[in-house]
This record gives structure tokens, C-alpha cells and sequence, in this order.
């Protein structure tokens, strides 16, 4: 018997599981949603640790690591801010998933996720009360390596929107489990492989579900009616959890350290210059400076997205654990915070606290087209700011805070989450991934060429056929560099 149903003396009504809701997931898959979707799963799929069964002739048996919630308290129509409210437990769930059979319920997932047994919940449930909802960690092994470790200061959206999106359509009962979702590093179980889960208070490791633990083993072949078991490479792909560039062969591009500490080094004009020649001439950030001039900035990009302030949608969505908060205590090491404030100047878009907050995580800095309000504590944090000026009043004045990790617009530049952010006191600029190196090698050449420039003009020479270098000049300028080796 599970936990849920010991606990509540019947078994839950609905189970109802979220498709894509971790930013790492996300960009595992290398697509953002705007808002969550669902599916339900058959309550009959609940139980406690124990075996789970593969069948014989499948390849894909899914496991993906999550915090399930329970309902406590039933809710209709509440708010993303009473959400959490509505919530009475907090257990550790294993989202099983059959992926030969994906494509024979077009994405509603009846056959592929309701087996007997295919959603382990347990072992303990937690007091909703003795946690707090951006502080909830969860962690997976596959056969005692760890595998997935993240928390809900990483979903895309919080549990109390969930709960609010959900009970706008129907009424969530006592006993309704809400899977939240899984981050990256959820695959494929063989049997003879176990699974464990474990979710905990990220602020009182103390508070513990304890370990799921859920054992893959092989079971008799599926009847033979109905649709077979069937699987490609794309499923294949999705199911182990490979990201979309592996998935097309490409290396995916990392930030490296070397990398990072290569860009530092380059001037955002001469960055630009490489960029233009190669088409790119819209991939400044325009109307922004930087709090405190002298500052380097290079990191990939996180996104957040304001809309217009209207009375209903701010009740709605800019209280509580808004999508503005989300963002600040999700940003990662090395990230940059990039705001689409639709350029306005006449309302804040970040503190003192939530820059203190983005400074303690890592992050590399916060671009803003809009204003900063607590400008000079903001600026006394050390950490690189960029924006289109300061202002006393908060955001809802203009703003409210819709989401985040989605495309955006910041000073008339198109940025996409993962986006490399080189910014200097010329500004920020934009360049896609894909041309990181091509650019940076090429911005080098020409910082070293500028620099021969600059000595033989220091030396007393004309800049005619030395700025830009022709055929005699190329020539002595290789044999400079050459010694400089």
C-alpha cells in the first residue's frame, strides 16, 4: 500500500503530473513553455517502494525523480498566492513512464504512465507547514550515483501557481496529488537497476521523506492486442534524456572558464565589429549603462518578461512568489539576469535585496532596459548592473512580472535563454552560442592588430596604409607578432 493511502484512509482521487516545469529540464529540451500543461495519470498507478515491472519486449521504462504534492485543504479558483495555503503534504515521487508507448496516446500519456505501480510515492509525507515552498530540494540515484539535484527554487513555475491554474477548471480535492515535474538528469532504468528518491527542506536537511526506493524488474510481454510497442531514435533520445544538440550531433556549447576568461579580456566594440561583418548588427543591448563603470560582464543569459501593469492580471500574478522572484532565486552561477522592461523610465525593476539576493547565487549581473530603484545600495553590491536609469517608485507601477526562461526584447536586442552577455562601459551585447568562438578568435586578431597600430602611430608613423593594414604593413606587423611569441 502507498504512503498517501495509508495516511488518508482511500486512495487518491486524481493524480495529476506536470509535462515541463524545471529550467534545467527546459533547457535540456531546448524549449521554454510559457505556462505549465498536464496529464493525469491512473490513480491505481500509486504505491510504496518496491519492484516495478518492465515487459519483456519494451526498451524505455522512464524514470523521473519529483515532488509530489498532496492536497490538504480543497481549492477552486484561489490565487498563485494562496496556493501554497491549499497544500497539507510534501512526499517524494517517482514519475514512471513507459516511453514504447508514447506515441499511441498522442502526448495524454494514458498507457505509457498509468501501469500498475508506475508512480511510487513515499516513504514519509511532510507537513506542508514545515517547509517552504522555494525551499524544497529533491534528489534521484540511479543505482547510488546521483543523478538529479535541484529544488523548487529551479521550476519554471511555483507550486502555487499550479495549484491556482489547476483550480481554475476543477475543484482539487482533499488527497489530489500534483506531480511538480522533473528536473534534468531524469533516463532509463534496465532491470536489475533501483531507483531512490528523496525529497527535503533545502534549509533543514533534517526534513526528510527519506528514500523512495523502487526496483526495475522483467515482467511477462504485453498482450498482444492493442498498439505494439514501438520506438525510434528520437524516443530513444528523449527518453535517456540526451539535449537537443547532442540529439543533432553537435557538441553543445559550454561557457568555459577559459572561454569566460577570453571574452573578459576583448572589448565589447571590438565584439561588435566581428559581429556586424558577420550580419549581426541588431545584437546591442541599447540604452543601458552601467551602474559602476569599469566593470567586465560575461555570462549566459536568463530571461524575465514585464507586461503592462493592468489592475486584474497584477492581483493575479505580481504578489506572493512572483515570476520577478522566481527568476532572482533561480539565477545560477555565472548567469546573467536579462529584464524586458519595454524601456520605460519611470518605474523600478530591481532592489537592493533582490540584487543582494542575485550577488549571493553567483550571478554574473542584471541587465535591465528599465530602472533600478535603491541605485546607489544597489551599486555599493559590487555586482554588474546594467540600466536604463534609476527610479523611486516599484515596478507595479508599470510593471507586472510575467515569466521567465522565454524569449525576450531588452533594448531593442532579441535574447534567448543561454545567449553569451558580454557587456563593458560601452554596453552589452548579444551573441548566439553558436558563434561564440568564430567571433571571439576574430575579435582577438583584431585587438592584436590595434595594438601594433597603436605602438607604430605612438612611434610617429602615418596611419596611411597602416590603419587598416596593407600588403607592407601585414608584413611587418607578422614579423612583430612573431617576436612577441
Amino acid at each position: 500500500m502507498d504512503v498517501l493511502t495509508e495516511t488518508l484512509g482511500q486512495r487518491p482521487g486524481k493524480v495529476i503530473a506536470v509535462h515541463l516545469s524545471y529550467r534545467s529540464r527546459a533547457e535540456q529540451r531546448g524549449r521554454t513553455p510559457a505556462h505549465a500543461s498536464y496529464f493525469l495519470k491512473a490513480s491505481s498507478s500509486l504505491t510504496g517502494s518496491g519492484e516495478v515491472v518492465r515487459p519483456e519486449g519494451t526498451e524505455l521504462l522512464g524514470y523521473e525523480g519529483e515532488i509530489a504534492v498532496v492536497i490538504g485543504r480543497a481549492a477552486r479558483n484561489v490565487t498563485p498566492g494562496e496556493g501554497w495555503g491549499h497544500v497539507g503534504w510534501v512526499t517524494a515521487a517517482n514519475d514512471l513512464g513507459l516511453h514504447d508507448l508514447r506515441y499511441a496516446d498522442k502526448g495524454s500519456n494514458v498507457r505509457s504512465k498509468s501501469g500498475d505501480g508506475y508512480t511510487p510515492v513515499g516513504p514519509a509525507l511532510i507537513e506542508a507547514g514545515r517547509l517552504e515552498e522555494g525551499a524544497i530540494g529533491l534528489r534521484t540515484w540511479c543505482d547510488g550515483e546521483l543523478v538529479q539535484d535541484d529544488s523548487t527554487a529551479g521550476l519554471l513555475f511555483g507550486i502555487g501557481d499550479l495549484v491556482a491554474d489547476l483550480s481554475r477548471f476543477m475543484t482539487l480535492e482533499v488527497g489530489d496529488v500534483i506531480l511538480t515535474g522533473t528536473p534534468a538528469g531524469a533516463s532509463v532504468a534496465q532491470p536489475g537497476q533501483t531507483i531512490e528518491v528523496e525529497v527535503f527542506s533545502t534549509t533543514d536537511p533534517s526534513v526528510t521523506t527519506g528514500r523512495l526506493v523502487t526496483r526495475v524488474v522483467e515482467g511477462p510481454a504485453l498482450a498482444p492486442w492493442g498498439n505494439p510497442p514501438k520506438v525510434d531514435d528520437q524516443q530513444r533520445a528523449d527518453a535517456w534524456g540526451h539535449d537537443v544538440a547532442a540529439q543533432a550531433g553537435e557538441p553543445r556549447f559550454e561557457l568555459t572558464d577559459d572561454l569566460r576568461a577570453r571574452l573578459e579580456k576583448v572589448a565589447v566594440a571590438t565584439l561588435s565589429a566581428q559581429l556586424r561583418k558577420l550580419g549581426y548588427n541588431e545584437v546591442s543591448i541599447d540604452g543601458v549603462s552601467p551602474l559602476v563603470p569599469g566593470k567586465k560582464l560575461v555570462g549566459r543569459a536568463r530571461t524575465l518578461r514585464y507586461l503592462p501593469y493592468r489592475k486584474d492580471q497584477f492581483a493575479a500574478r505580481g504578489g506572493g512568489y512572483n515570476a520577478q522572484k522566481r527568476a532572482i532565486d533561480t539565477v545560477g552561477e555565472g548567469e546573467v539576469l536579462v529584464m524586458d522592461a519595454r524601456r520605460l523610465d519611470d518605474a523600478g525593476t530591481l532592489g537592493d535585496i533582490l540584487a543582494l539576493r542575485a550577488k549571493v547565487r553567483g550571478a554574473a549581473g542584471i541587465i535591465t532596459d528599465g530602472c533600478v530603484r535603491d541605485f546607489r545600495l544597489v551599486a555599493e553590491l559590487g555586482l554588474p548592473v546594467y540600466a536604463a536609469g534609476h527610479h523611486p517608485a516599484v515596478l507595479g507601477r508599470r510593471h507586472i512580472p510575467w515569466e521567465t526562461d522565454v524569449d525576450i526584447a531588452c533594448g531593442g536586442a532579441l535574447v534567448q535563454v543561454g545567449d553569451v552577455i558580454v557587456a563593458d562601459d560601452d554596453g552589452p551585447i548579444v551573441i548566439p552560442p553558436a558563434l561564440v568562438l568564430q567571433v571571439l578568435e576574430a575579435a582577438e586578431q583584431q585587438e592584436a592588430e590595434e595594438a601594433f597600430i597603436a605602438e607604430m602611430v605612438a612611434a610617429g608613423e602615418s596611419v596611411d596604409g597602416l590603419y587598416p593594414l596593407d600588403p607592407t604593413w601585414r608584413a611587418r606587423y607578422d614579423a612583430w607578432r612573431s617576436d612577441k611569441k
